[in-house]
């Protein structure tokens, strides 16, 4: 009898491919000392007449400043994102990235003109709520959602007012409101 092994599957293509283009992106500021990150992968206030001025306001989500920066966001991203694209679909999450990329890259552009803005924890914290919403039964608000908003968005609100770290708190919270909206919205 012989014995076969496992192989691997890529189960959750969209946030492999998320996750792995990410990688990507830091390898690359690695390569380039970070000028690639400023130009391609940070959103900032520039002229909407600049060419990359557009796709910054979705790229910025796959940029990260340093490798602890990325397995932070990543490792949350892969614990939270498989579920939540088996449960709604590839489509779906692809949709709900690029929808909290745009409005926290908006945001951003907006509302900080001196200050960049990259990384893909505006995602995780959508991917949180969004979880946290998943299982929501009809007239019942989960207590876990409950829970997340106080624990996470009211620890951000805290922390904004609390902490001068280069942690963008408001990335945070942009995420989380995108991960309510869009759970709510994809559940029915």
């Amino acid at each position: 009898m012989r014995k076969r092994f496992a192989r691997l599957q890529y189960n959750s293509p969209v946030v492999l491919s998320f996750a792995l283009l990410s990688l990507g992106a830091l390898l690359l500021g690695f390569l380039t000392s970070g000028d690639s990150t400023r130009q391609f992968f940070s959103v900032y206030r520039s002229p909407l007449s600049e060419l990359w001025t557009w796709p910054r306001f979705l790229l910025h989500v796959l940029g990260h400043s340093s490798y602890s920066h990325y397995i932070s966001n990543m490792m949350m991203i892969l614990v939270v994102g498989p579920p939540l694209e088996e449960k709604y679909g590839g489509r779906s999450i692809l949709w709900a990235i690029c929808l909290t990329a745009l409005v926290s890259g908006l945001v951003q552009w907006l509302f900080f003109p001196s200050s960049a803005l990259l990384g893909a924890s505006g995602i995780v914290f959508m991917m949180i709520v969004m979880s946290s919403l998943s299982g929501m039964r009809e007239g019942c608000i989960p207590l876990t959602l409950v829970l997340v908003l106080i624990l996470y968005i009211g620890g951000e609100i805290v922390n904004g007012f609390t902490h001068s770290d280069n942690v963008s708190q408001l990335t945070h919270i942009v995420g989380g409101l995108c991960g309510a909206f869009l759970g709510l919205s994809m559940r029915r």
